[in-house]
């Protein structure tokens, strides 16, 4: 076969499938297109920017915006069902206003809306070694120690440790401006903590009493531990009391009001009954005289 021929043939053949590829693409680009379905939209009332945790909302602080799918639960369309209600959580800019994480309508910002129906918030002053250098903070939960002499306790045991309460939640921890002895201004840590009525009896009684610590716990940790407290004597006697005085330690007897009632002692015997002696009277003229004779055959 001629070469030059070959050669016209192959590129006819480049042309003919270049020409019928770009002949295609034109008649796919005219043929109609089924119109794509919109997505529905709903009007949700978000944030407009960062709200922090205790503040009244305001106009400026919501807008409206198009929310595609499914509505969040407890989401509303409605900007004045929101105004005026305090944040309980942190709430970022864009984020959908849940009921849940507003206070109720009248109720106010800051800490006191956040405190639910029947507890209470209790504030206590701390340092950087009772507040856990620092990482207790909002949402933590804690358990509160106290350390101090028991009253009509045994001294010898000197002073004591006990957990007083447990499982606390952490409301916020902040900073407090007081004065020291010279009128100084002075930074203090204080730690606001939800507790019931009966706990917050506790904690006033214990801050003025004891001194307080407190433990962090992790907060999916929600078991109570029951401990029987510890003492000074304790922690030089492998975790028993030591007696004071007595050279290598010894155990401290225990209260009598926790002692083990002892067994009564069994009467002791009475003595064995001695048989009366037999007396003999021996009669010489005008003269008397007796002679006893014991049971055991000897005379007197």
């Amino acid at each position: 076969m001629n070469k030059r021929f070959f050669g016209v043939l192959i590129f006819a053949f480049v042309v003919a499938t270049f020409g019928g590829l770009i002949t295609y693409r034109s008649l796919l680009n005219r043929a109609p297109q089924e119109p794509k379905a919109a997505t529905p939209t709903v009007k949700v009332v978000v944030a407009a920017h960062d709200l922090p945790m205790g503040t009244v909302l305001k106009e400026d602080d919501v807008t409206l915006s198009d929310w595609s799918g499914a509505i969040p639960a407890g989401a509303s369309s409605d900007i004045n069902a929101v105004l005026k209600r305090g944040v309980l959580t942190t709430i970022y800019a864009k984020e959908p206003l849940l009921e849940s994480r507003l206070a109720p309508l009248g109720a106010g910002g800051g800490l006191a809306a956040m405190i639910p129906p029947g507890m209470r918030a209790v504030a206590v002053p701390v340092n950087e070694v009772v507040g856990v250098a620092g990482f207790v903070v909002a949402g933590t939960r804690v358990d509160v120690l106290i350390s101090g002499n028991s009253p009509g306790g045994n001294s010898s045991l000197g002073t004591m440790t006990k957990t007083l309460l447990q499982n606390i939640e952490v409301l916020s921890a902040g900073q407090d401006f007081k004065k020291d002895a010279e009128g100084k201004p002075i930074t203090v840590q204080v730690v606001n903590m939800l507790v019931t009525p009966a706990q917050a009896e506790q904690l006033s009684l214990a801050r003025s009493q004891t001194t307080i610590q407190l433990v962090l716990r992790n907060p999916l940790d929600l078991q109570e531990t029951k401990t029987p407290g510890t003492a000074v004597a304790y922690l030089f006697n492998g975790g028993k009391p030591q007696i004071p005085g007595v050279r290598g330690g010894g155990d401290i007897p225990e209260p009598a009001a926790r002692r083990a009632p002892k067994a009564p002692r069994p009467p002791a015997a009475a003595p064995p009954k001695k048989d009366p002696p037999f007396v003999m009277e021996i009669f010489a003229g005008s003269k008397r005289s007796e002679t006893k004779f014991e049971a055991n055959g000897e005379n007197k």
